[in-house]
C-alpha cells in the first residue's frame, strides 16, 4: 500500500505536526487562488475548488463557484451540509429564499434541491460536505454518487489535462 504524503506548494502549506512520531498528519492551510486551473469544472458554469478531502470521515471542504446561468443539478445529501456565501447570491429552485453574501446555510440530510445562480455575475460559497452528494433524476433515482473517491479522480483528470499534473490533488488529501 502506498501512502500519500502531504505536500507543500505555493497553494498549500503546513507546519510539522506536534505528534508526527505517533502518526499525526499536519494541519492544512490552503492559500488564496493564484491559478485559475485549480477550479475543477462540474457542469457548465459550475466549478469547485477543493480545500480538503478527509479520507477518514468522508467529508470534504470546497468553494463552489457558479456563474450566472449555472445550475448544479438536482441532488441531495445523506448527511448535513454547511455553507457560507463568500460572494454573490444563489438559490434553490425548490425554495423561496435566496442565500446572499454573508449568509450561512445548513442543509439537513435528505433535502432535495437544485442550486442556481440567476442573478449577479457569479457566486462563491464555502461548503463543508459530510459525505456523499447523490445526484438524482426526476424519478428520484440516483444517477451519480459524488464522494471523495469520485471527486479526487475528477480532480486528478482535470489537473492532468490543464498541466498541473494528476498528483496536484494530493496536497488536499488528509
Amino acid at each position: 500500500m502506498t501512502l500519500i504524503a502531504p505536500v507543500k506548494s505555493e497553494h498549500v502549506t503546513f507546519d510539522p505536526p506536534q505528534f508526527a512520531h505517533l502518526g499525526m498528519i499536519p494541519e492544512l492551510v490552503v492559500l488564496p487562488v493564484k491559478d485559475e486551473r485549480i477550479w475543477v469544472l462540474l457542469e457548465p458554469n459550475v466549478w469547485f475548488r477543493p480545500l480538503f478531502f478527509d479520507m477518514n470521515s468522508g467529508a470534504h471542504g470546497e468553494v463552489l463557484r457558479v456563474k450566472k446561468g449555472g445550475v448544479l443539478s438536482r441532488h441531495r445529501h445523506p448527511s448535513p451540509v454547511h455553507g457560507y456565501v463568500l460572494k454573490g447570491s444563489w438559490r434553490y429552485l425548490e425554495h423561496t429564499w435566496r442565500a446572499e453574501e454573508g449568509s450561512y446555510v445548513m442543509e439537513p440530510p435528505g433535502e432535495t434541491h437544485t442550486l442556481t445562480c440567476d442573478s449577479g455575475d457569479e457566486m462563491q460559497t464555502l461548503f463543508f460536505i459530510q459525505g456523499a452528494t447523490l445526484y438524482i433524476d426526476d424519478q428520484d433515482k440516483v444517477t451519480l454518487v459524488e464522494d471523495n473517491f469520485q471527486l479526487i479522480e475528477a480532480c486528478r483528470k482535470h489537473y492532468e489535462e490543464v498541466g498541473l499534473g494528476a498528483d496536484f490533488v494530493n496536497q488536499f488529501i488528509r
